[in-house]
């Protein structure tokens, strides 16, 4: 097995005072702590960050992991910055490549593009996409991205979301960035599989059922699974019980957040916080050292991840979160690498 890189997953959630509101300038606040979490990866050894992307909310105060990714690479000299993921149904298909091919050429092959379907949300009447463009013409944008980075001259369009005379393409990409499509669902799956895109796969499932779509995807490919890009929430204490009690209370005020979601019809989003936050607990590198190592070992051995990404802000606040990632990289990546080289 092929050793997989060990990235950070960067979400920019807010975090509240002590009366659970959001201070003046929490939102930029966020977004700096973001990069300087970046910068801490590359210099603690990390091989990349990945940057989330919402909208009108403050789970994660990014609106456009595209914009932040280029700060970064800025910033960074080594590290691969990629996304997770750049909404598609809220974007046109050609802004977004035009962007990706930008970076492209500007990044020396650090930038990798994944988009998602993202959800039913108010979104898509914000931005005027719409709803169909989330039901049913992910495949027709993706397709339309697709063209765009393949290194055509011209590019257009007569599908049934994205109709346009063939248009130059510019800046036209000759080392195009590598595209991961986020998938939670068996439709997505078959999407990514057709197109030959491997996977961004997130933090609400076990390894076993990654594996399920895995085996999915290499059946309706026809082919082995490029490996995945495996999301994991990350932590690392002197014990697990310390682990555990240290996290927990900053990750229920995060995940109390996604009732800020609301969906197109009007109706609210609602996540359990205390369910999903045990969840959460019990699935991931939240623990001591060794228990940190044998959950990503187990998560390399059963999806063959190609990169596994540590959601390590549940740490609650910036000196934490900074002396977590630089202890994930002493006590934690050390024991994933050993093991895959002995393996």
């Amino acid at each position: 097995m092929i050793a997989p890189a060990v990235d950070l997953f960067l979400l920019a959630g807010v975090v509240d005072d002590a009366h659970g509101d959001a201070r003046g300038d929490d939102h930029g606040q966020a977004l700096r702590n973001t990069v300087d979490y970046a910068v801490a990866a590359e210099e603690a050894g990390f091989d990349g960050v990945w940057l989330a992307e919402h909208h009108f909310l403050t789970y994660g105060a990014c609106p456009s992991a595209v914009a932040l990714a280029s700060y970064v690479l800025g910033r960074t000299r080594r590290i691969t910055v990629g996304t997770a993921a750049a909404v598609l149904p809220a974007r046109h298909p050609v802004a977004l490549a035009e962007e990706a091919a930008l970076l492209a050429a500007v990044a020396d092959d650090r930038f990798e593009l994944g988009i998602g379907r993202g959800g039913p949300w108010v979104d898509l009447e914000v931005f005027g996409t719409g709803l169909p463009r989330f039901t049913d013409g992910f495949p027709d944008s993706v397709d339309v991205l697709l063209r765009w980075l393949s290194g055509a001259a011209t590019v257009g369009a007569d599908g049934p979301h994205h109709r346009f005379r063939p248009v130059r393409v510019v800046p036209r990409p000759t080392r195009p960035p590598r595209v991961r499509i986020a998938a939670t669902s068996p439709a997505t799956v078959d999407l990514a599989a057709a197109r030959g895109l491997p996977l961004l796969l997130g933090m609400h499932a076990a390894p076993a059922e990654h594996r399920v779509l895995l085996d999915r995807y290499a059946a309706v490919g026809g082919a082995a699974v490029p490996g995945p890009a495996v999301a994991h929430l990350a932590y690392v204490g002197e014990t697990v019980e310390q682990a555990r009690a240290a996290v927990r209370p900053a990750l229920l005020a995060w995940l109390a957040r996604t009732a800020e979601y609301v969906r197109i019809d009007g109706s609210v989003g609602r996540t359990d916080p205390v369910a999903y936050a045990d969840l959460l607990l019990d699935l991931h590198p939240v623990g001591d050292a060794d228990l940190c190592v044998e959950r990503l070992r187990r998560s390399a051995e059963v999806t063959g991840a190609g990169r596994l990404l540590l959601a390590v802000e549940a740490a609650g606040d910036r000196q934490r979160t900074l002396e977590s990632i630089h202890r994930l990289a002493a006590d934690v990546l050390p024991g994933v690498s050993g093991w895959l080289r002995t393996a």
